[in-house]
């Protein structure tokens, strides 16, 4: 019982797609799962088959897909210097080249799965992005009018080892790429790799009403310095600011649980600790 809708991506849990379904379904009570990766493969390269098979494990299950959590753009672009970000790929390698066939085979598996929501990026980080950024803004716009056309609303994700990784990048972003069918999937933990504090300081530079979806996961300053994944509420991330502020503002869309920490030994039961302590950041702020 929340005003916002609650999900999880199901890979943070386990490869076996309906194991990682019960458990969201069943376990955590949620309505909506976000699809990135199962059976030991990228939603990308699911065939006719796997298709099939997670339509039919979610309708006995009573859940809708939250978004198709593509990997949209992560990718280098064409004539700059390669990246030197750290880059996590889950199961998906996709070339520049290659970027308009992961666009409509997003789009298909949008309309297969019954969700206008498809994220995206903003390329691999660059030392300096400024000589491509206007030409970098054009492919994601052409991007979402595409997107738009179908129905379908791209979400970016301000990703630490991509070009759009803070509250300040994901603004600019927004502004260069006005249109309703671009919008921002908000992810404080990755403004914080950044030395940012996503809450409340990153939060107020954002256009409120451009936040469709939010990520959740949480991060810890290591004692050498740096920053390594937390269990959500034993992070540095004001997680219980974060959600009254989205519930004051009038949010009323997903929230998705993407645990990334592994301390409790297996990705299940981390994230099982992780959506407990997500669960008890929402009661806190009476969203939950």
């Amino acid at each position: 019982m929340s005003p916002f809708k609650l999900s999880v991506l199901t890979d943070e849990i386990s490869q076996d797609l309906e194991h990682a379904m019960d458990v969201a379904a069943r376990e955590f009570g949620l309505g909506y799962v976000e699809l990135r990766a199962a059976w030991g493969e990228n939603v990308m390269a699911w065939d006719a088959a796997d298709v099939k098979e997670a339509r039919a494990l979610l309708e006995s299950r009573r859940l809708g897909v939250s978004a198709i959590a593509s990997p949209l753009f992560k990718a280098d672009w064409p004539g700059a210097p390669l990246s030197t970000a750290t880059q996590d790929r889950f199961g998906a390698d996709y070339v520049f080249d290659q970027q308009q066939e992961v666009l409509d085979r997003g789009l298909e598996l949008c309309r297969a799965f019954r969700t206008d929501h498809l994220r995206c990026f903003d390329f691999w980080r660059l030392a300096d992005p400024a000589p491509h950024r206007a030409a970098i803004d054009r492919t994601l716009a052409e991007a979402a009018r595409r997107a738009g056309a179908r129905g379908v609303t791209l979400v970016l994700e301000n990703e630490y080892a991509c070009n759009t990784a803070t509250s300040t990048e994901a603004a600019r972003t927004l502004a260069a790429v006005d249109l309703p069918s671009f919008q921002l999937n908000w992810d404080p933990q990755n403004a914080a790799w950044h030395d940012e504090t996503p809450y409340p300081d990153g939060y107020g530079r954002l256009p409120r009403r451009r936040i469709v979806h939010v990520h959740v996961k949480d991060v810890a300053r290591k004692a050498g310095g740096g920053f390594e994944h937390a269990k959500v509420g034993a992070g540095i991330i004001d997680w219980e600011g974060q959600f009254r502020a989205l519930l004051r503002d009038g949010y009323r869309s997903y929230v998705t649980l993407e645990t990334h920490w592994r301390g409790a030994g297996s990705a299940e039961e981390s994230t099982r600790q992780s959506m407990a302590g997500m669960k008890d950041a929402l009661q806190r702020a009476g969203a939950l």
